[in-house]
């Protein structure tokens, strides 16, 4: 999630810098066969060309309207697990009742693995949800490097079995890391556990419902959270509106050479620039909608799942008493993850 006003100029161009230099060797070919070799069937009339460009900004405004609400959907979902953690929290740590015949040593173990049980289950779900998927665009060659110039993904570079192994006892992080979801596996043993706390007397019946309601809560907002990263914006409305776009920037340099010869023959070369940056602004808005199509993927546009998680697990330590408190993340070049 980029935090600042607003981009820098510097970080836009360095992130389209491949499609200026395509535009304008696309928008040079014609202009120059135009000029030089006085190819005149090239040039189109611009009429046509602007009913394709109107059908085209409809297309790539209907993608960025569906990518956001991709985009704002993650969002509320992850708002929901910030609420549900700050619950969990309290009632794990109030629910359990210290009485005469359980010492507070007990007590205190419990409520520490209720809570870092709670923060190896943030840690799977966000290092599941950094999974690439097919369909996402993170590893393309634009988004790839401007990762690596101006921010990183905590994910993309540590394995999550060590990161699990501080928060899990030996045999939990061995059960967690075989099972093919890790995050529910943590649930199921959080449930487990509640479940000899009742046994054990620790919690009564009705506060034992109501954790166990909480829980239900977080593993809906992971099953959303899976929602959108396992179900793509579809690949016809996608592949379609990358096509169009593409159409749209090969016929407007053919449409702007009779314009610019109007005005005298040696302002046809002015097609090259012209062409260039109003084909850029199509290109860049397509390529808006994309980088906002997967919330999850790592990219400068998602949602900050990585810092939220940070931020809940600064909650429930304060919550703990715990003074050794990791710090909260900071935005890298304006840039949180």
């Amino acid at each position: 999630m980029y935090t600042g006003s607003h981009y820098p100029w510097r970080q836009v161009l360095y992130w389209t810098r491949r499609d200026v230099g395509v535009l304008l060797l696309i928008a040079a070919i014609p202009t120059a066969a135009y000029a030089l070799l006085d190819w005149k069937w090239l040039s189109i009339p611009w009429l046509p060309i602007a009913l394709v460009g109107t059908a085209v900004a409809f297309l790539v405004g209907f993608k960025n309207n569906a990518s956001y609400d991709r985009l704002w959907e993650a969002r509320r979902v992850w708002g929901g697990i910030v609420n549900a953690s700050r619950t969990w929290g309290l009632m794990a740590r109030d629910y359990l009742s210290d009485q005469q015949a359980h010492p507070s040593e007990p007590l205190a173990a419990a409520h520490r693995e209720l809570f870092s049980r709670h923060f190896a289950w943030l840690t799977a779900l966000r290092h599941q949800l950094r999974e690439p998927r097919v369909w996402e665009t993170i590893s393309k060659p634009h988004n790839a490097e401007y990762r690596k110039r101006w921010y990183r993904v905590d994910e993309h570079e540590t394995e999550l079995g060590p990161v699990l192994a501080t928060y899990l006892a030996p045999d939990e992080h061995e059960q967690v890391m075989r099972a093919s979801n890790k995050p529910t596996q943590v649930l199921a043993l959080q449930s487990r556990h509640l479940v000899r706390l009742l046994r054990a007397g620790l919690i009564d019946d009705f506060r034992h419902m109501e954790l166990e309601r909480v829980l239900a809560e977080l593993l809906a907002q992971q099953g959303a959270s899976e929602r959108i990263k396992n179900f793509p914006y579809p690949r016809q409305y996608a592949t379609l509106n990358l096509w169009f776009v593409n159409i749209f920037v090969v016929l407007v340099p053919l449409g702007m050479l009779q314009e610019f010869e109007k005005l005298g023959r040696e302002f046809v070369w002015l097609s090259i620039p012209f062409s260039a940056l109003a084909c850029w602004i199509f290109k860049t808005m397509e390529k808006i909608g994309e980088s906002s199509e997967s919330p999850f993927e790592g990219s400068a546009n998602d949602v900050p799942i990585t810092a939220i998680s940070r931020a809940i697990e600064i909650d429930l330590r304060q919550m703990l008493g715990d003074h050794d408190v990791p710090p909260a993340i900071v935005a890298e070049h304006d840039i949180l993850t």
